[in-house]
């Protein structure tokens, strides 16, 4: 029996009993003895019926809590139960994995010993088949004659060329469809930008002749014993030729602006009819700020038909000073404007700011007319003035790059080196010594003469296209396109040259009978 039930039904028996002495004593007290013995009679009975209620109840509680521990044991069993067929379960399953592995191990065994007999069989037949290559080889050399490192760099060699062959035509093919799609639009652009240009043509020569109305004029200018010419030659710098040309002077100079001031300074003395040492250093000194104030003012109007601003004073008077130095022939001033538009109409065919591209094109040739000459490239001399006087990167990377002295970095640099290229080889913009151009013309043919097969060359177009003719028992025709690309790339590295230069390879055949 439970404790907590023991304790309940004793407590319950105490608690009766002092019930019931209690109603005992009140009534002895109120009846007497007598009435005492009934009512401790009485209590008994009732504390008899309470106990015997008690223990009733004290079974019931028990009964109770023993069906519920049976239960819970009954509960805990079936659990165990559970839990021991699903342990019984997993070692089954186990032992089947294990039986399945074993088996696999022993399938796996068994391949295993086939592929190594197969391996053993495949080694003996390629023993086999190399015993018969050898003796084929073998028998290949004592019929041919040749070792079979020998045939096989023969074999190589011939795979070589075809394959050299094979490519170049593919090469060809390549450029040829590339010339058509991709040079397509450029082609457009550039010959549009050249339609939209009017192009002039100035040739500047070392001499200037300034005309007179009579030989009385000369000898002014002469003055007594020749003082006036000496004083003019030494206040200008320029050679005056006073010879039997009637009604001219020639003024010789390699400075145009030397020149300029001479034939200036000549003019006015000549129209005020005061010719003499003092009045000769007048008149220079005072046409020597003329002409400089002019430079300034021609840089100015210049930049203001380009529509170009903000370019600093000094880069301003080094345009107006373009206007009197020449580059082989092309003046300097017309050449930098003309490569100024053709960029800003090129720039805004390719989508660029054709303002950046113009101040470019102006400033490309800024290097050859400083006041001091450094031993610097134009290019590079013309790209640091610009970065002295606050430049945009871009236009300083146009000018220094546009003859390749440093490496390209914007869209603008190509644009300059083209534009330029364009304005200078076209027909008359520039003249060029005979003895250069007659060489230039001799390397042509020798560079191309120099290659096998070749029989005669030709320079046609005065030195644009050079076309090679070859021995068709050298050359055949897949060696044909082979020479014209690599005399073509020939050319472009080692030669220079203004514009493009055409290659053209003529192979013949000629059959030739006599009838007797």
């Amino acid at each position: 029996m439970d404790i907590l039930t023991i304790v309940f039904i004793a407590g319950s028996l105490i608690l009766g009993v002092i019930a019931g002495f209690l109603i005992a004593g009140s009534k002895l007290n109120a009846s007497g003895a007598k009435e005492k013995e009934n009512l401790i009679k009485e209590a008994e009975v009732k504390s008899e019926a309470i106990k015997q209620e008690k223990i009733l109840q004290a079974k019931e509680k028990f009964l109770q809590l023993k069906s519920e521990h049976d239960k819970t044991v009954q509960e805990k069993n079936a659990h165990i139960a559970q839990s021991e067929n699903r342990a019984k379960q997993k070692e089954s399953e186990l032992n089947k994995k294990i039986e399945d592995q074993n088996r696999k191990d022993k399938e796996l065994e068994s391949a295993k010993q086939q592929a190594n007999q197969q391996i053993e069989l495949y080694k003996h037949r390629l023993e086999e088949v190399e015993k018969g290559h050898r003796k084929q080889v073998e028998m290949l050399e004592k019929i041919s004659g040749l070792k079979a490192e020998d045939a096989k760099m023969q074999l190589m060699e011939s795979i070589k060329a075809e394959a050299k062959t094979q490519s170049m035509v593919y090469v060809k093919d390549i450029m040829e469809e590339a010339k058509l799609t991709a040079n397509k639009e450029a082609k457009k652009i550039v010959l549009q930008t050249i339609q939209r240009v009017a192009t002039e043509t100035a040739i500047e020569n070392s001499i200037s002749v300034f005309h007179i109305e009579g030989d009385e004029t000369k000898g002014r200018i002469i003055g007594r014993e020749g003082r006036n010419i000496r004083a003019l030659e030494a206040a200008t710098g320029v050679e005056i030729i006073v010879d039997d040309t009637p009604d001219a002077i020639t003024l010789s100079c390699f400075d145009s602006i030397r020149r300029e001031i001479c034939r200036l300074a000549l003019h006015q003395l000549v129209t005020d009819g005061r010719i003499h040492p003092a009045r000769i250093e007048e008149v220079v000194e005072k046409t020597k700020k003329m002409l400089e104030e002019e430079i300034i003012e021609t840089g100015k109007r210049t930049c203001i038909d380009l529509g170009i601003h903000g370019l600093h004073p000094e880069l301003i008077r080094m345009v107006g000073r373009m206007k009197y130095r020449s580059s082989y022939g092309q003046n300097l001033l017309q050449h930098s404007r003309e490569v100024a538009n053709l960029c800003g109409i090129m720039a805004s065919e390719m989508g660029l700011n054709p303002k950046v591209a113009k101040r470019a094109g102006l400033l490309h040739d800024i290097g050859k007319v400083p006041d001091n000459e450094p031993e610097l490239p134009h290019a590079l001399l013309g790209m640091k003035l610009a970065e002295q006087y606050k430049e945009k990167p871009e236009v300083l990377n146009a000018i220094g790059a546009h003859h390749d002295e440093i490496e390209m970095t914007t869209l603008y640099s190509p644009i300059i080196q083209v534009c330029d290229a364009i304005s200078g080889a076209r027909p008359g913009a520039r003249r060029e010594i005979a003895e250069q151009y007659m060489k230039r013309l001799k390397d042509l043919e020798a560079l191309a003469l120099s290659y096998d097969g070749v029989e005669k060359t030709y320079a046609i177009q005065a030195g644009r296209e050079v076309r090679v003719i070859v021995s068709s028992d050298k050359v055949n025709d897949g060696r044909a396109e082979q020479l014209a690309f690599e005399i073509s790339q020939r050319i472009q590295t080692e030669m220079t040259y203004p514009g493009q230069v055409k290659v053209t390879v003529i192979r013949e055949v000629r059959a030739t009978g006599y009838a007797k």
